[in-house]
């Protein structure tokens, strides 16, 4: 008996799918949300939208090592929908290749993708957007292949940590701007195909690494192609708008050297431009040549000489504009550019940009009087949609405080993954500890965004933002523009944001209790209303999502992203935001005071329900939150069902039906039909009236249909 016994222990411990399953359950859970993602097609053979065995049963294309899914090949089934939003749970995961599909949609890449593959192939589908952060994280990814897709945008900085990438792959789509200067730590590098994009600049920063195969054909390349380059055998640069290099023209009876190329990115001979003359002419020949160079250097010299006094005068004004910014001089400036890397600017001699330790914070206090609105000659349905022009700062001194790129590599420990808290439209935001242990955000804007990469530009957008002040916007401290690069400075929530803690945070650490939220709703509705309403003129915010609303140590809310409206969004993230969006939106890109309304109205519907504004994990009538709730918010039975589960019943009755009835008002399809914010505000304000005048008649009685626990104790609520 105890031999059988001892046989079967042996048998559980190399065969645990006997009993338990073969399968992980995270990657059991991920690869469910993958296929209801994918809409559940029928040529993935024994796979399931909930529960099974991708293991144990031999799921189509999954290839597993113990427990583990380490391998998922799909190519060419015709696929189609999306990832899911589970996919970094495939922690063992080294090879993902679904290749050849229709997945996308029109949709970009996720951001949660497996963290340890080695391989990822998505070539020939329909993505589109920027490259997603999460691949730069894959430190052991070797082999990379985006081609034929919808892919556009900048390429952003952050290939360094990639050392192990040997082959990339994103030609065919429509990246813009010039090669990132990381690029040139991708050290592993054999193969990199870019050709069929819109890349610009030059290629320089390909020089040093070990190509044998490399293909920039159809870009809007320029410059000359390093020597290093033209030695690899397999390389395509055609298409191009590489610079003519012609030889020295001769000046003497000396005859020219034959052969000279007068396009180094062509690998056939060049034309020869020695001229078939008689030694008798040829003195004729050079003497004419002497005069045209004795005109061209005085051409050149008085070109030169007007700008260099026009820059004079650019400079003297730069000067006036921004007294606390002082220019160097344009040698430091090349070499600047030439760093590989940001962690190397604290080297450079910073010492002409005053510190933000040295600096005093003069932030205005805030105002009970704003600046004027005329209410007279501005009605709330006119045209509002007009987007805001950010103006030229004026030669005023912007009262906040300036940082040098040095201090908030410092304080980031030079911009470190570990100290990153979020990454949105505009850039990746880092938590920075300073050495006076005050803490702060660091918004670092990428070059995309910029519509104008100007130092002047920049600091007419610090400006408006730093005249932006009210208690429920979160508060600029700072900026930084040196060195090319442009950094926002806000205080910093350690609640985080109201996103995080609806999804994010465990049962035990959710204070969001129902008063919380309808402050949560105030709060953040009077910071639309001061952006809409007081600022003149107004302030569309275009960017209002659960994920912007920061929390600080009481929970009140602040309204992260205002005054950014101007910054171009990366196309990345525009499906995120989907779920936001007001339908004009999604069908013309056409943003206004109205859609920031319907944007507030689907936040207030996370608070009442505790739902995502999009959910692939749920059935088809129960992804889009709006659409899914709308038609319930007048009806109460339906209602105090739809509420958040994690409020456990405890919510005021009368309260719940009246904050629906504003919702239902914000998320109107027709944008004239939404209320200006300073009606929800109201609404919202009279809600709260009502609860304290019901609390003081009451007086101790469970009031405004307060829910009861199980055990019977009541509970009071404001609200």
């Amino acid at each position: 008996m105890l031999q059988t016994l001892v046989l079967l222990a042996c048998i559980w411990v190399w065969h645990p799918s006997s009993i338990n399953g073969a399968t992980d359950s995270d990657d059991i859970s991920a690869l469910n949300v993958f296929y209801a993602s994918m809409n559940s097609p029928a040529q993935l053979t024994n796979w399931n939208s909930s529960g099974g065995d991708p293991c144990g049963e031999s799921w189509k294309g999954i290839i597993c090592s113990g427990s583990s899914v380490t391998e998922i090949k799909l190519p060419g089934l015709g696929l189609n929908g999306t990832f899911g939003y589970q996919m970094d749970k495939l922690k063992s995961l080294v090879e993902l290749d679904l290749s050849n599909n229709n997945l996308g949609g029109g949709n970009t890449l996720p951001y949660n993708l497996p963290p340890n593959l080695q391989r990822l192939n998505v070539a020939q589908n329909q993505f589109n957007g920027g490259m997603p952060y999460s691949i730069s994280l894959m430190a052991a990814l070797q082999y990379l292949n985006l081609a034929q897709n919808q892919f556009q945008g900048n390429l952003s900085d952050w290939f360094r940590p990639m050392v192990s990438l040997d082959t990339m792959d994103l030609s065919n789509n429509s990246f813009t701007g010039d090669l990132p200067e990381s690029f040139s730590s991708l050290s592993n590098l054999t193969a990199l195909y870019l050709q069929n994009n819109q890349f610009t600049g030059h290629i320089d920063v390909l020089s040093n690494l070990p190509l044998n195969n490399l293909n920039v054909a159809n870009n809007r390349f320029s410059g000359a192609i390093p020597n290093q380059l033209q030695k690899i055998n397999n390389i395509d640069t055609d298409g191009n708008s590489w610079s003519t290099e012609a030889a020295p023209t001769p000046v003497t009876n000396a005859p020219p050297s034959p052969g000279r190329r007068s396009n180094p990115g062509q690998r056939s001979g060049g034309r020869n431009i020695n001229p078939s003359h008689s030694d008798g002419g040829s003195s004729g020949i050079n003497g004419g040549v002497i005069a045209g160079i004795v005109i061209a250097v005085v051409v050149i010299s008085a070109v030169i000489f007007f700008f260099l006094v026009k820059k004079k005068a650019r400079k003297s004004s730069g000067e006036e504009l921004h007294s606390q910014s002082q220019p160097f001089d344009s040698l430091a400036f090349d070499e600047i550019k030439e760093m590989k890397s940001i962690q190397t600017a604290s080297a450079v001699d910073t010492a002409k940009i005053k510190s933000a330790n040295n600096t005093t914070f003069q932030t205005a206090p805030f105002s009970l009087k704003p600046p004027p609105f005329d209410r007279q000659n501005k009605s709330f349905d006119e045209d509002d949609s007009v987007k805001t022009p950010v103006k030229k700062a004026k030669a005023v001194s912007i009262k906040t405080a300036v940082y040098s790129v040095a201090d908030l590599q410092i304080a980031t420990d030079n911009f470190s993954v570990d100290n990153l808290i979020g990454e949105g439209p505009h850039g990746r935001v880092y938590v920075a500890q300073f050495s006076d242990s005050k803490v702060l955000a660091v918004k670092k804007i990428s070059s995309s965004s910029l519509i104008n990469e100007s130092s002047e530009y920049f600091i007419g957008l610090v400006s408006n933002i730093a005249r932006l002040n009210h208690p429920n916007l979160s508060v600029l401290e700072g900026y930084c523009s040196e060195h090319g690069q442009h950094l926002l400075v806000y205080e910093f929530h350690k609640n985080g944001s109201l996103h995080d803690l609806l999804y994010l945070s465990d049962e035990h650490e959710n204070h969001l209790t129902w008063n919380t939220r309808i402050k949560i709703a105030l709060g953040t509705a009077r910071a639309l209303e001061y952006l809409h309403e007081v600022c003149s003129p107004s302030v569309i915010h275009r960017n209002f999502k659960s994920a912007n609303i920061l929390l600080d140590a009481d929970l009140n809310p602040h309204l992260s992203d205002a005054g950014l409206e101007s910054l171009i969004p990366c196309a990345e993230y525009q499906d995120k935001l989907s779920g936001y969006n007001a339908p004009e939106v999604c069908l013309s890109g056409h943003y206004s005071l109205k859609s920031d309304v319907y944007s507030f109205g689907v936040v207030m519907l996370e608070l009442l329900t505790g739902r995502k504004p999009f959910d692939s994990s749920r059935s088809i009538s129960e992804q889009s939150l709006v659409r899914w709730a709308t038609p319930q918010l007048h009806d109460i039975d339906a209602l105090d069902k739809m509420v958040d589960p994690e409020l456990h019943g405890l919510y005021p009755g009368k309260s719940l039906s009246r904050f629906a009835d504003v919702i239902a008002l914000c998320v109107q399809p027709e944008p004239e039909f939404r209320p200006p914010m300073s009606e929800v505000v109201q609404a919202l304000v009279r809600l709260v009236q009502r609860a304290n005048m019901s609390k003081r008649v009451l007086s101790g009685e469970v009031q405004d249909g307060a829910r009861r626990t199980n055990d019977g104790d009541t509970h009071d609520y404001m609200y």
